[in-house]
């Protein structure tokens, strides 16, 4: 006999097991005062374990400010903190401890510290997310001096991250604001399938205060982001793939998108606005034994920058260490590259931000910098491209740095050491590059050629408009280059030398139409040049 439809809706009758997976557990409930001075980790815990327990659901951080040492999250928790809610990082360091599953050793990717404000090991299904704040009070970990503590008692890698993710699979962080960390806010160490979308960053409490920092993890989007920091605003060390990132705003002291060690591949920047950045933007820097191969960095605004892009392939260590030869190593393969639609401004000097309580180190050569591609000691930078790309640099460099022509065979930011011979790119080692609707101009007048090629290999420059000094040596300079053409090439305003070619080694050089009329002469030839290196045809 069927049932009559007043009998069909009516409910079962609920049991405790009806719900289990999708309740909510409101850390008041578990002893939590929020009053701002409570220490309150115990109950935030509780409540997290609670709801792991019970196959997982929703811990609520209501409305007020609840002060924790660290916490650990675990597999199918969501951490909703409402809009009214914050976690304060406690001013006593003694409330937080590392999570020994996660290693430190040698291996600068792992070795940076491992203590979190809020951690995971080995979990799943793990979601942060609501409109409230996770605060790190950070500036109880700088220390007012040298020499001296800081308040919290920790600091160095003692310090904690906003949140780390160990071995984790299947995150999701959104919407939340993370302020003012003690350290990294975001470690993702070795996890899969990951996004991150809408967070709020802003750290200018410590000087190594990174935004994102993701180690050896593949599957990972970021989306909608707004990262204001002093130290890597993106760094993907070891070897991380499947990357994407579009659609964020970032600002930062040091570098947004850095890459270190390991072979990262199958990445795409996207649709971001970088600005007030200064180091450099987009560093690739392949050291010994390490691979950086297709990778996308397109529709770009920079404002306010130095150094644009980096990349450096070698056998050296980091910090511009030469190569062990007594354990020598693969030398870092670059490969697969591409800039498109990229527009930007780059200033010539390190400016301080009026909000960070301490003076940051100004390096010798992050000032007057441009685009660097350099391969040394074996290193491998092929297959490189910029298309539709527009810098106007603030200009100012002098007739010292242009003179520069052997630059230190290192894998480091030459930043870090000096010099920049070319106001806008200088690429030395470098196979397969292609340029296509790029220009370069300067605000200042500037004694450096706008490019320079050093034993560069099968490049095609199209359509490259360029503005030099007058007095200038030249606008471009290829030093031991061969396989090039030149075509469509536009000088922006008069000068004495279009392109001078250097050394015997130079040699098929093409240059096909394009309007050179401003230069006073199409080219010269010093340091062993010779005119059968260069077909004409202008």
């Amino acid at each position: 006999m069927l049932a009559t439809s007043s009998q069909a809706a009516e409910p079962a009758r609920s049991s405790p097991e009806n719900n289990l997976g999708a309740r909510v557990y409101n850390i008041r409930d578990f002893g939590a005062k929020g009053d701002g001075t409570t220490l309150d980790s115990a109950a935030v815990q509780a409540a997290i374990d609670a709801c792991h327990k019970d196959h997982g659901g929703t811990v609520l951080v209501p409305a007020g400010v609840f002060v924790i040492g660290t916490v650990e999250i675990k597999s199918n928790v969501t951490l909703h903190i409402a809009a009214g809610g914050k976690l304060l990082g406690s001013p006593d360091g003694k409330q937080y401890y590392a999570a020994e599953a996660v290693p430190l050793s040698g291996d600068s990717t792992l070795g940076d510290g491992n203590v979190g404000l809020i951690f995971a090991v080995k979990a799943e299904n793990i979601t942060i997310e609501g409109a409230g704040t996770i605060d790190g009070n950070g500036s109880q970990f700088r220390s007012p001096e040298p020499g001296t503590p800081p308040p919290s008692g920790r600091s160095g890698a003692g310090r904690p991250y906003h949140l780390m993710f160990y071995q984790c699979t299947n995150i999701h962080v959104r919407d939340v604001y993370l302020f003012a960390c003690a350290f990294h806010s975001l470690r993702i160490i070795q996890c899969s399938y990951a996004k991150f979308e809408g967070i709020r960053i802003f750290n200018h409490v410590i000087s190594n205060n990174d935004g994102f920092h993701f180690i050896s993890s593949e599957h990972v989007h970021v989306s909608n982001c707004t990262v204001i920091c002093q130290d890597d605003a993106c760094a993907l060390f070891g070897s991380c793939k499947f990357v994407t990132v579009a659609n964020c705003t970032f600002s930062t002291r040091w570098s947004v998108f850095r890459f270190g060690g390991g072979t990262a591949e199958n990445i795409v920047v996207s649709n971001c606005v970088i600005y007030e950045t200064y180091g450099c933007p987009i560093k690739l820097h392949c050291s010994a034994g390490s691979r950086f191969e297709n990778m996308s960095f397109s529709n770009l605004i920079m404002k306010d920058v130095t150094g644009p892009i980096y990349i450096g392939a070698g056998a050296g260590r980091r910090n511009n260490q030469p190569a062990d030869e007594a354990n020598p190593r693969p030398a870092g393969i670059v490969r697969n590259i591409s800039f498109n639609n990229i527009r930007g401004n780059v200033v010539a000097r390190v400016k301080q931000y009026p909000d960070v309580p301490f003076t940051s180190h100004i390096n010798p050569g992050e000032e007057h910098s441009s685009i660097v591609l350099t391969a040394s000691s074996g290193g491998v930078i092929e297959n490189v491209s910029f298309n539709d790309v527009h810098f106007t640099f603030e200009g100012g460099g002098t007739a010292e740095e242009a003179a520069v022509r052997d630059l230190p065979q290192v894998v480091g930011e030459y930043f870090s050491i000096g010099k920049h011979p070319a106001y806008a790119l200088y690429a030395r080692g470098v196979r397969g590059l292609s340029m296509s609707n790029v220009r370069f101009e300067f605000v200042n007048p500037d004694a450096r050629p706008a490019v320079i090629f050093d034993h560069v290999q099968d490049a095609s420059v199209n359509a490259l408009s360029a503005q030099i000094a007058k007095d200038a040596e030249s606008t471009l300079r290829f030093i031991e280059s061969k396989d090039v053409l030149l075509s469509a090439t536009r000088l922006l305003a008069p000068t004495a030398v279009f392109l001078q070619v250097e050394g015997a080694g130079s040699e098929n050089i093409t240059v096909d139409g394009g309007d050179v009329s401003k230069a006073a002469k199409t080219v010269t030839f010093q340091n062993g040049g010779v005119e059968k290196a260069v077909r004409l045809r202008v």
